[in-house]
This record gives C-alpha cells, sequence and structure tokens, in this order.
C-alpha cells in the first residue's frame, strides 16, 4: 500500500475527495479541514494500493494539485487493515507489476543528476577496476562494477524515451557522457601515477589475462548479457525491488572497459583502447535498448489489462 498525503486549496477538496473515492483500491480518506498553512487550505490523507496509484495521482495532476497544493506519496511497509486487504483485492492487477511513472521519473532524475558525488564514485570504480585489469583480479572488477553509479544515467535516458522528457534525457546524456569522460581521464592520470612508482607495468596489462582479458573482447555474449541486465534493472525500478540492482551492477562491464580503455591509453595501446571502448559502447547500448523495451511492454501491457477492466465494468 502506499499513502498519500495532499494539500488541497479549500475550493478543490471535494473535486479530490470525489476522485479518491471513486478510485477503486484505496481506503482509510481522512479530511482536515483548514489544516495546512503553507499553502493554505485543507489536509487529506489516504491509503492507495499500488496498482491503483499511477490514475489516482494522475487524476490529482489533472486538478493541478501539484501547482495549486501538493502531492507526497510514501511507501507503508506495514499496514494492519482488513480495510487495506479488501482495497488491494478489488484494485486491478499486481501490485509488483504497477509502474508509478512519476515516481519513476523522479527516481532517474536524482539520480542521473551530474553531481560531485556522482563523479566521486563513478571516479573512484574506474581506479578500482584499473587496479583490476592491471592485477588480473577478478574480485576488484566485481568491486568496482558494484561502486559505479552509471545505471542511474542510463535508466534515465530509457525512462525520458518513454514518457518524452527532453530535459531528464538530456540531463543524463550529459552525466553518462561527463562521468566516463572525467573518469577515464582521471584513471589516465592514476595510471600514470602508479607506473611512475612501480605499482602498473606494461607487462602485466599485455601479459595473459584470464580473468580481466574479456574487458577488451567484446562479442555477441556481452551485448546478450547487457540486455538481460538492462531488462532486470528496469524491472527492479519500477517494481521497488532495488536489492536486484546490485546484481545488475555486477552483470555488465562498462567501469572496467572504460578503466581498461584508460590504462591502455596511458601505455599508448591503441588496440586494448579501441577493443575496451567497444565495449564499453556496446553495454550501453543494450542497458539503453533493453531499458526502454522493457518500460515500453510494461506499459502496453497495463494500459491493456485496464482497457478489459473498463470494458468489464462497462458490460
Amino acid at each position: 500500500m502506499l499513502h498519500l498525503r495532499l494539500i488541497t486549496p479549500a475550493e478543490q477538496t471535494e473535486d479530490a475527495v470525489r476522485l479518491i473515492e471513486g478510485t477503486i483500491g484505496t481506503t482509510h480518506l481522512c479530511v482536515l479541514s483548514g489544516a495546512a498553512r503553507d499553502p493554505a487550505g485543507d489536509v487529506v490523507m489516504c491509503d492507495v494500493a499500488r496498482e491503483s496509484a499511477d490514475d489516482l495521482l494522475s487524476g490529482l495532476q489533472r486538478l493541478g494539485l501539484d501547482t495549486t497544493g501538493s502531492i507526497a506519496v510514501e511507501n507503508v511497509d506495514l499496514m494492519l487493515s482488513e480495510r487495506a486487504e479488501r482495497a488491494e483485492k478489488e484494485a486491478p492487477g499486481e501490485g509488483a507489476d504497477a509502474v508509478l511513472w512519476e515516481h519513476l521519473t523522479e527516481a532517474t532524475h536524482e539520480e542521473s543528476t551530474l553531481s560531485v558525488t556522482y563523479l566521486a564514485f563513478l571516479t573512484l570504480a574506474t581506479m578500482i577496476a584499473a587496479c583490476g585489469v592491471v592485477l588480473d583480479n577478478a574480485v576488484l572488477i566485481v568491486g568496482a562494477m558494484a561502486v559505479g553509479p552509471e545505471f542511474g544515467p542510463l535508466a534515465g535516458i530509457s525512462t525520458a524515451m518513454v514518457q518524452r522528457r527532453p530535459r531528464l534525457a538530456l540531463r543524463s546524456v550529459i552525466a553518462l557522457l561527463v562521468g566516463f569522460a572525467v573518469a577515464m581521464a582521471v584513471t589516465v592520470g592514476f595510471s600514470l601515477f602508479m607506473d611512475a612508482v612501480g605499482l602498473f607495468t606494461q607487462e602485466q596489462l599485455k601479459g595473459e589475462r584470464p580473468q580481466t582479458g574479456f574487458v577488451y573482447a567484446p562479442d555477441w555474449f556481452s551485448f546478450v548479457v547487457a540486455v538481460l541486465a538492462g531488462t532486470a534493472g528496469t524491472l527492479s525500478l519500477t517494481s521497488a525491488k532495488s536489492g536486484a540492482l546490485v546484481g545488475v551492477a555486477i552483470s555488465v562491464t562498462t567501469v572496467p572497459a572504460a578503466a581498461n580503455a584508460a590504462v591502455a591509453l596511458s601505455y599508448g595501446d591503441t588496440v586494448q583502447t579501441r577493443g575496451s571502448t567497444e565495449q564499453l559502447l556496446l553495454n550501453l547500448l543494450g542497458i539503453v535498448l533493453a531499458g526502454t523495451l522493457t518500460l515500453l511492454t510494461q506499459k502496453w501491457l497495463w494500459s491493456k489489462q485496464h482497457e478489459r477492466l473498463r470494458s468489464r465494468g462497462a458490460a
């Protein structure tokens, strides 16, 4: 269940209440007249099944409450209520399959913002991966994958394409391009420093690397894994099962490929630089493509389900 807290101008309260009462899957409606001070108005609260929330939020936005008042949504971890159980049973579909598009847009907006923290995480992840590729250490590679925050902008691009949000798309692309450019540039300097102190050598990079050689040898499996990981990551975001994102992070080789390209570039190894860059681009393409197709499929399936329910109600 989700908990909604609205601040509504007094003249719009009845419209909001009627909308809530007319939405299947809502319960625990509460109206506090004149309780809001900034902005002034009434406070309306209710609980709604996740599968009904997107339609309700869209209706509240059509009333203009996101402009004249406010709409706050909170996830309820535990609710002991027979009314809530009935509301969830009456709501169409399954909560795990429902997509809260405004929540997804907001989440990807935050994750795809070019910030100092984002750059720091991506740069640190790339430097960790650089140590991993030189030492041929799979543990360091996996750790770097888990630290890298690049899935946020990739999910933002997919969301922007489906929701037609050009600003989100631009923000995500900038975060992705600038982030990797900065991370790789810093890693080139890091590699030169490590070589100067004798911790990195060109022989290590060019030697046999059974654990990490795949990062500069892209093939169809690289693309297939990126597509599968992109699908899993998108489902994790839309179903609020964020724990799966860790598995997604360590399934794709974006950060290790960027790191290997940076280290190879510092040694003038054009073969590995080109191969690693191709691996990076292949993974980015696969994740964005999979994320976009997954969101389009979810949107289509959910609309078809609602059409069937409306047709049954009309009959």
